[in-house]
């Protein structure tokens, strides 16, 4: 189980990484048009250690969170993890429907 499980974690995080390439490519030109004036894409209290205008920082984290669950099997982190990870689509998903239509 745990070999799917590091595989689909694997899957979701390259997916949001494809995501969220477009998604900084998008707001590097709305910044350019003065419509993305804002300093942290997630809030404090969203479990993440980045805080960033941009979604490259947050993916880095989460994928560096999974080399480390990799290592220890730790259950807390793994839940962690997960979680980030929906929070991740929820956010590109509200943001390409939003900025790409």
């Amino acid at each position: 189980m745990t070999a799917t499980v590091n595989q689909q974690l694997i899957d979701n995080i390259s997916i949001i990484l494809k995501k969220s390439l477009a998604a900084d490519a998008t707001l590097t030109d709305l910044r350019e048009k003065k419509m993305a004036g804002f300093d942290a894409i997630f809030k404090k209290d969203a479990g993440f250690n980045s805080s960033a205008n941009t979604f490259q920082p947050y993916v880095e984290e989460v994928a560096d969170d999974l080399l480390k669950w990799q290592q220890s099997q730790d259950k807390q982190l793994l839940i962690s993890i997960v979680k980030r990870i929906e929070q991740l689509f929820t956010v590109l998903a509200n943001f390409e429907q939003t900025y790409t239509e």
